[in-house]
């Protein structure tokens, strides 16, 4: 497959929340209450990017469809961009950079300390997002680093949770989500430690019980 002319079009479609949110704002469609709009919007958006990302893999494997790991890179640094937007919406346009206020927010309000530690964990995750970071690390300790996005998800999902209180679906829909691509991990991982002690085996114990 040609990705050449696909890449832009995957581009330009991760860009159409931030499109359509601009495009809302400038035509009064955020409702009462924009900045909320903002909050909402880029903060559901993080979460859906994170969830995109975190599903590459187990699609890939189970459609054969091995290219869209070219596309797993180009989703996690989306979803830290939106991650951005959902923070800076918080610190600029809700506190107007006010740091006693927002520190005192993180100590008191436990959903805020939780959206904290999900985009502060998504940092090493974008700045080690390159091929001369993977050369640099090695890859056995990029790929532990890179493990840091199931917690900065499921931050995120719990942040979701304390901030909604009472109803819950949506959050819940992205924790369903979350739990099931972590149970395809969890049981990919005992399928490779079996079949290379089942190899092990010879045929004729195999075959009696032995």
């Amino acid at each position: 497959m040609r990705l050449g002319y696909f890449k832009p079009v995957v581009f330009l479609t991760c860009l159409g929340p931030l499109a359509s949110l601009a495009w809302r704002g400038f035509h009064a469609g955020l409702g009462a209450n924009p900045i909320e709009a903002i909050t909402h919007g880029t903060g559901d958006w993080t979460l859906t990017f994170l969830l995109i990302t975190l599903a590459v893999t187990p699609v890939r494997m189970l459609t054969h469809q091995y290219w869209l790991v070219r596309f797993r890179r180009m989703f996690g640094l989306f979803a830290f961009f939106y991650g951005f937007l959902h923070l800076m919406t918080y610190v600029w346009l809700d506190k107007f950079f006010d740091v006693h206020e927002m520190l005192h927010d993180i100590a008191k309000r436990r959903f805020i300390t939780a959206g904290m530690t999900a985009f502060g964990l998504m940092i090493p995750l974008a700045l080690t997002s390159t091929k001369w970071s993977i050369r640099k690390l090695g890859g056995k300790r990029w790929q532990i680093v890179h493990r840091l996005i199931y917690a900065s998800a499921a931050a995120g999902v719990i942040h979701y949770i304390w901030l909604v209180k009472a109803d819950l679906r949506k959050p819940l829909e992205y924790g369903g989500v979350l739990a099931a691509l972590l149970a395809y991990r969890l049981i990919a991982w005992g399928v490779s430690r079996v079949k290379p002690a089942s190899r092990s085996i010879p045929v004729k114990a195999e075959i009696s019980g032995g």
